[in-house]
C-alpha cells in the first residue's frame, strides 16, 4: 500500500461517522462532541469498533471516558496508531 492510499485519522473518522450516522455534512472540529454529530451510544460503539478495525488498534474504555471532544479523541487515536508502528 502506498502512502497516497492512507487516509488520515480525521478523514477516516469523518467517513465512519458519515456512514454510521447517515449524515453527509459531518464537520469535525476540535470542540465537536459525538452528541453534536448526532451519534447515540450505539453509534459511538460502532464508530469505535470501526476505528479499531481500520487502524488495527485497541481503544481502551477507561482512556475514552476522559475524552470530551473530537480534538482529544483524534489525538488519542493518533497516539494509539503511533504506538502500534513502534
Amino acid at each position: 500500500m502506498t502512502t497516497e492510499n492512507i487516509l488520515t485519522v480525521e478523514e477516516t473518522l469523518r467517513n465512519i461517522v458519515k456512514k454510521i450516522t447517515r449524515k453527509e455534512d459531518v464537520v469535525l472540529t476540535p470542540t465537536t462532541t459525538f452528541k453534536e454529530l448526532g451519534a447515540d451510544s450505539l453509534d459511538v460503539v460502532q464508530i469505535l469498533v470501526a476505528l479499531e478495525e481500520a487502524f488495527d488498534i485497541e481503544l481502551v474504555d477507561e482512556d475514552l471516558k476522559s475524552l470530551n471532544n473530537m480534538g482529544a479523541f483524534i489525538g488519542y487515536v493518533k497516539k494509539k496508531v503511533a504506538e502500534k508502528k513502534k
